[in-house]
């Protein structure tokens, strides 16, 4: 698997347009990046209110619109200038704990070497169910440590200040002992434990050697997950903001019906 099986794949769907929909306006990228702020004030406030169980539900949805958000700034798909990308991912890695540079490098080295050795990111695609669930807690640690040992030394810098706001908040946490401020770290830490398995596995799981990634069909499913499900679509044409990967699924659907037809999905079409 890898970029052969990524050109292999684009043959067998033919020719598809997609050059229309890679442009993104500043104020496109601006509302991309307001997705994550009312569930994380929703977190915040249920945790406020002892709402724990929907407090967590809260924080899962913002960090998954966060992810969205650090996913498309990796790529430059926000419309806004280059250091403009690398500033969103120093506030995310300071709401979402970690360094969303290490997070950048993982996963551009994941689209180049997808299934190889080298594909740090995607290793836990292929592991089972119950093996990603005890990598979880190692996994950011591995993808950290590899971006500090393989990473410029520009990209170390730029994970010092990561670093440096993860341990303003985490020490805010502590040194103020508010409830939701340690509560979200609490929340993140977990979030990050199983960013393996709902950010990797859950789209790369039991491909065959030929298969790029897992897709989702179903269109109530993809507006629940803001279309971070539309995976074998993003690495076909990482340049389309996800925003826009749902026509681009059409596209290859129309252009493609018996090859749209095998792929795999993330969930079953009883789902939506």
């Amino acid at each position: 698997m890898g970029m052969q099986t990524v050109a292999t794949y684009r043959h067998r769907i033919g020719t598809v347009e997609w050059r229309d929909l890679v442009g993104m306006r500043p104020r496109d990228g601006l509302v991309e990046c307001l997705h994550p702020l009312p569930w994380l004030a929703a977190s915040w406030g249920l945790a406020a209110a002892g709402l724990w169980p929907l407090a967590a539900a809260a924080s899962f949805m913002m960090f998954l619109t966060a992810l969205r958000l650090n996913h498309e700034a990796i790529h430059g798909n926000l419309g806004f200038a280059r250091r403009t990308h690398r500033i969103v991912m120093h506030a995310l890695s300071a709401v979402m704990l970690g360094s969303n540079n290490a997070v950048a490098f993982n996963h551009l080295r994941h689209h180049r070497h997808l299934g190889t050795p080298e594909d740090t990111e995607g290793a836990c695609g292929r592991m089972t169910f119950w093996q990603v669930l005890r990598e979880g807690p190692r996994f950011p640690l591995r993808n950290h440590a590899d971006a500090w040992r393989h990473g410029t030394p520009a990209l170390r810098h730029r994970m010092r200040i990561d670093f440096a706001l993860n341990l303003a908040v985490i020490a805010a946490a502590l040194v103020t002992l508010h409830p939701v401020l340690l509560y979200h770290v609490a929340a993140m830490l977990v979030a990050q434990c199983l960013t393996a398995l709902f950010a990797v596995w859950i789209t790369h799981h039991d491909c065959a050697e030929d298969d790029i990634a897992r897709t989702q069909r179903s269109p109530l499913v993809n507006f629940a997950t803001y279309n971070m499900f539309l995976h074998l679509e993003h690495h076909l044409y990482p340049a389309v903001p996800v925003r826009r990967l749902g026509i681009l699924a059409h596209r290859i659907a129309d252009a493609a019906p018996e090859v749209a037809a095998r792929e795999r999905l993330v969930f079953p079409e009883v789902w939506g």
